[in-house]
């Protein structure tokens, strides 16, 4: 008999010697056939769909389980880099509450995510990650895209707004007046806030009584098809929470990868906010106009023109929020800097790792982690920081 000891980072249980077991949770005991004896953190899977359905892969794991999987993944990635720094209990969205998804629709009449490690669609009769509001459109988005008899496959993007539900339908632009009828009656019936349809060229609305917005710092901020949004509202905050501790007292911030205006927003006092998606920057350019928030922006492209040290110094402190690939660029430049803190969000641990040995190695200390699990029950893990000088 051997006992699993940990979660490997794509889910699987691994025992003391090294052996990797599916679909094994902490204390499990694996018998000499190989089947898994349940231990004291093995939770039953609330979903029909699951393992098979690839939006989650440990629903077997209580939160006690999850939590650890989260601090050791960071703790992990730290660790291949030689850096160090006190991490906090995690922060747990709970279930249901994923404000922003991408479902598939393939011509056979399925809808749903994609099945794990497979082009295979699972077609979703109950979902327990999804907020309610969004997966009450599942059934209905199922017979609308089937009577306009799509050749391949569709991705279908939602994400909850301040008026409603907001559907942004890519690989098909259907058009005549039965599409137009169904389209709107859709919409009406089950009060979206907005719908949207991309065959490649860009998105076209085909409803939206009142211009979509969604709030952030209490601010609202016109919403662009397929923008980023964070998963939750309960991991939103966290994060916001830890950024605003992290950069407290800070005169004028930098805000880089600003998207939206997440932190931007959210900040006292002076900020510098820049970002590389167009439609982005212009959003959170008119929001703060129209609130009167003291937020200057800038369309930069961080990847290729980061920030120099000379622009860094002005800055009280430096929040930056960069995509999976994290900031190598700029993390070069910070590192070089005066700037006294730097609050770094990451939704990639290995990458925050690389770039945190560079800060360090640059004379910044690692204060502390706050890990977030916005992606309920999945292998996703994500974080904010603190670094001073």
């Amino acid at each position: 008999m051997s006992t699993i000891v940990r979660i490997a980072g794509r889910g699987d249980g691994v025992t003391r010697d090294g052996r990797h077991v599916a679909l094994a949770a902490p204390g499990d005991t694996i018998a000499d056939d190989g089947s898994v004896v349940p231990g004291p953190h093995h939770a039953t899977p609330p979903c029909r769909h699951f393992p098979a359905c690839g939006g989650c892969q440990l629903q077997h794991l209580d939160d006690d389980s999850w939590s650890a999987f989260i601090t050791d993944r960071i703790a992990s990635a730290l660790a291949a880099q030689g850096v160090t720094a006190p991490i906090r209990a995690p922060s747990l969205s709970p279930p249901r509450t994923r404000r922003r998804a991408t479902l598939h629709f393939d011509p056979a009449g399925k809808l749903g995510f994609a099945a794990e490690k497979s082009h295979q669609l699972i077609d979703l009769q109950e979902c327990h990650v999804l907020a309610p509001e969004l997966f009450a459109l599942v059934r209905p988005l199922k017979r609308l895209l089937t009577g306009f008899r799509a050749r391949r496959r569709l991705d279908v993007h939602l994400a909850l707004a301040d008026q409603g539900a907001d559907v942004l339908i890519i690989g098909i632009a259907p058009d005549g007046l039965a599409a137009h009828e169904a389209i709107t009656a859709f919409a009406q019936e089950h009060r979206v806030a907005r719908i949207a349809f991309d065959d490649g060229a860009s998105p076209e609305t085909r409803w939206e009584p009142d211009a979509a917005t969604i709030t952030l710092g209490g601010v609202p901020v016109p919403l662009p098809h397929g923008a980023f949004l964070q998963a939750t509202r309960e991991g939103e905050a966290a994060l916001v929470a830890a950024v605003r501790e992290a950069v407290a007292g800070a005169g004028v911030v930098a805000d880089l990868f600003a998207g939206l205006g997440t932190f931007a927003l959210a900040l006292p006092g002076r900020v510098y906010a820049a970002e590389g998606a167009r439609d982005a920057i212009m959003a959170l350019k008119a929001a703060a106009a129209r609130a009167q928030r003291p937020v200057f922006t800038e369309h930069r492209d961080l990847f290729r023109r980061p920030l120099t040290t000379a622009e860094l110094d002005r800055f009280g402190a430096i929040v930056l929020d960069p995509p999976r690939a994290g900031a190598r660029e700029q993390a070069v430049q910070l590192a070089a800097s005066t700037s006294p803190v730097i609050a770094y969000v990451s939704c990639n641990p290995s990458s925050f790792a690389r770039d945190a040995k560079m800060l360090v190695e640059g004379g910044y200390r690692l204060d502390w982690i706050q890990p977030v699990g916005q992606f309920r029950w999945s292998t996703h893990v994500e974080l904010a920081s603190r670094f001073s000088r």
